[in-house]
């Protein structure tokens, strides 16, 4: 390693006990000794995802959580219901890392010349444990990001905007023409609504306020559904018998939301068919969850006729799919675009102790759209 102050760092672990409990808290770790193609970065911003929630924070009752005093930061505990243990056996009593994504500066590197060469250079990183001060990782993970752009820019460079372009990838790739999302008004929602309104791409947002729906109309998204409002199922068929939309993403999960869109599709197709089908219409329909904003479970009508299918999309298994050379070519849009399409905006800034702090828990873990948090583990 070319620098000796980065030896050791502080990390945040989430840990479920066997006794029922989860607990969070920071440890002071050394830090890996740089391979040949190692870069030691010095983490200064990583978000908070949904994605992350469901390791950080797990099932556990988090409005019953207590705090205390810790020796690198407080220490939080919260009880686990003793049902969700069952399914989590091969993590219980480990202390996990956290944090899929970040940003920040490399400050040392293993021997090799393309390792060498990112020394000072901002990168943006993703594969875990981001929620610490420093992480070591092979220098061809790393992500340079463009000349200016910050670390709190950066951070989001990886799950969002891939997962934007994953959708549009998905949808080609399967044959349909137009889409539909769900929690549309989140940075990723306005992420996919910029790509599709550059490449003129059908799009049916889906929101769950005015508010909401204003901001999407503000940034000209042509078509936006108020779940809230009474007149929502009209309108969402309205939308999507407009666009012809056959594929939707849902960010919910629970609850009739995914059954309401298939039964809209079904009533678009229906509409612009010169004969009666007793099975319904054979235009296929395909719903993807890719979230659990809803925890309850999914409920589905059934009024959406035979040709549909409802299946989980994972941003992971699609890279694979697409390949190194797809993943590539994604990822060389999101650096010509970062802080225009890509661009996240964030609802407050913490450190790693504050993180932890029961206030700010229960703000991140409320999943609200347009509320993600930042934490700049640098702080």
């Amino acid at each position: 390693m070319s620098s000796t102050s980065f030896e050791q760092g502080l990390q945040l672990h989430s840990k479920i006990t066997s006794s029922g409990e989860l607990e969070l808290s920071l440890a002071m770790v050394p830090t890996p000794t740089p391979g040949e193609n190692d870069i030691v970065v010095r983490v200064e911003a990583a978000p908070i995802n949904p994605s992350d929630l469901g390791l950080l924070l797990g099932p556990a009752d988090i409005s019953a959580a207590s705090a205390s005093a810790g020796e690198h930061g407080p220490i939080v505990r919260a009880p686990v219901p003793p049902a969700a243990l069952k399914g989590l056996k091969a993590r219980l009593d480990q202390a996990m890392e956290v944090g899929n994504e970040g940003a920040g500066t490399v400050v040392a590197a293993g021997s090799g010349a393309a390792a060498q060469a990112l020394i000072g250079k901002r990168v943006a990183l993703a594969g875990g444990a981001m929620y610490s001060q420093v992480r070591v990782t092979d220098a061809r993970q790393a992500f340079v990001l463009p000349d200016g752009a910050s670390a709190e820019q950066g951070a989001s460079a990886f799950v969002n905007p891939l997962t934007a372009l994953g959708m549009i990838e998905t949808m080609r790739m399967e044959g349909h023409s137009a889409l539909v999302h769900t929690a549309a008004a989140s940075n990723l929602g306005q992420m996919l609504n910029r790509l599709c309104l550059a490449e003129g791409i059908g799009l049916v947002n889906v929101v769950r306020s005015p508010a909401q729906a204003e901001l999407l109309r503000g940034q000209g998204a042509k078509h936006v559904v108020d779940s809230s409002a009474d007149s929502f199922t009209d309108d969402l068929t309205a939308a999507i018998t407009e666009t012809g939309a056959t594929l939707a993403f849902d960010a919910v999960g629970g609850g009739r939301l995914v059954g309401q869109i298939l039964t809209a599709m079904e009533a678009g197709a229906v509409a612009r068919m010169s004969e009666y089908s007793r099975y319904g219409s054979n235009t296929f329909k395909q719903a993807y969850i890719y979230g659990a904003l809803d925890n309850r479970p999914t409920e589905l009508s059934r009024a959406f006729g035979f040709s549909w299918a409802i299946g989980a999309w994972l941003l992971t298994p699609f890279l694979q799919k697409i390949g190194m050379e797809g993943v590539m070519r994604l990822r060389a849009k999101v650096s010509a675009e970062l802080t225009t399409t890509f661009a996240s905006h964030y609802s407050g800034v913490l450190s790693l102790s504050e993180a932890l702090d029961l206030t700010n828990i229960a703000a991140y873990a409320r999943r609200a759209t347009g509320e993600k948090y930042l934490i700049d583990p640098s702080r």
